[in-house]
C-alpha cells in the first residue's frame, strides 16, 4: 500500500485498548470504518499503555522510518499529566513530535485529554489548553478531548474510571471521527 495510505496512531492506554481485546480498542474499529466506507488505508496501532510524550518522541523517528504514514494521530500527554509532569516539558515532546511528523511529510491529528481536578485548576486548565495552542500554533486538527462522549459516564468506562469499556469505544471512534474524516482521501 501507497505510504500517504498509512495512518500511525501514537498514544497511550486509550489506544491500546487498554483493559479490553485489540479488536474492541477505537484503533481497531477505525480500521475497520475506514474499510467498509471504502477509504483503503492501512493502520498502525504504535499506542503503549503507560507511554508519556517522551516515550512518545523516542520511539517516533523508528516508526516513521519503517511505516511511512501519510498520516499520525497524536494521542499523548495524559500519562504526563496523571504523574504531575512539567508542562512545559510536556508541550516541548509534543511539539517535538510534531515537527518529526510534519518533517516525515505526514499530517498530523492532534488528539487532546484532560486530566482530573485533583490536580489543582490552574494544572488542568493549562494542561487542556496546551492542545489547544498546539494545534494553533501548528495549523492541526485537533480533537479536544478523546473522552469527551464517555468520560462522566459510568456504564461507559471501566473500574478504573480512566479507560473506556467496549461499549465506550465506539463513541471514542466517534469523537475522532469528524477531525480525522477530512484528512482522508477515498
Amino acid at each position: 500500500m501507497a505510504a500517504d495510505r498509512t495512518i500511525l496512531v501514537l498514544g497511550d492506554s486509550l489506544s491500546a485498548a487498554y483493559g479490553l481485546r485489540p479488536e474492541q480498542g477505537w484503533v481497531t474499529l477505525l480500521e475497520r470504518r475506514l474499510q467498509t466506507e471504502g477509504y483503503g488505508y492501512d493502520v498502525v496501532n504504535a499506542s503503549i499503555s503507560g507511554e508519556t510524550s517522551s516515550g512518545g518522541l523516542q520511539r517516533l523517528p523508528r516508526a516513521l522510518k519503517l511505516h511511512q504514514p501519510g498520516i499520525v494521530i497524536l494521542e499523548l500527554g495524559a500519562n504526563d499529566g496523571l504523574r504531575g509532569l512539567p508542562l512545559e516539558t510536556t508541550r516541548t515532546n509534543l511539539q517535538k513530535i510534531v515537527d518529526l511528523a510534519k518533517g516525515s511529510g505526514a499530517r498530523v491529528l492532534l488528539v487532546g485529554m484532560r486530566i482530573p481536578p485533583n490536580y489543582g485548576q490552574r494544572y488542568t486548565t493549562d494542561f487542556a489548553q496546551m492542545y489547544h495552542d498546539l494545534a494553533i500554533r501548528d495549523s492541526l486538527p485537533l480533537v479536544p478531548f478523546l473522552l469527551e462522549s464517555v468520560a462522566l459516564d459510568p456504564n461507559r468506562m471501566q473500574d478504573d474510571g480512566l479507560h473506556p469499556n467496549a461499549s465506550g469505544e465506539p463513541l471514542v471512534l466517534n469523537t475522532l471521527w469528524p477531525q480525522l474524516e477530512p484528512m482522508l482521501k477515498k
